[in-house]
């Protein structure tokens, strides 16, 4: 998995943080409400979420944690050590359905 650089994550929330405060000043807006969209959707595709407020969360755990801390949370699961067993599958693993 490809991560962009802190820097140009922090710059793109900044954007996205000053263009939301601007919007809920001014919601009547079209102009900004089209840029606070925009950075919204830049956001998105930076940090590979679907919704800019989770795309928003995400970069704010990004620039929080170390990079092994950001994958182990983005997995759910943690890294495992342990090197997978290797050898002849076992008798369950070498039955096929069509074999009942």
């Amino acid at each position: 998995m490809l991560l962009p650089a802190k820097a140009e994550v922090a710059r793109h929330l900044r954007r996205y943080r000053a263009w939301e405060r601007a919007m809920l000043a001014r919601p009547d807006d079209r102009r900004v409400r089209s840029t606070f969209e925009d950075s919204g959707y830049t956001l998105c595709v930076l940090m590979g979420k679907r919704c800019a407020r989770e795309a928003a969360d995400a970069a704010e755990r990004y620039l929080r944690t170390t990079l092994v801390t950001y994958l182990r949370e983005q997995s759910g699961r943690p890294l495992r050590s342990a090197v997978a067993r290797r050898g002849p599958p076992t008798a369950t693993e070498r039955r096929s359905r069509a074999g009942r």
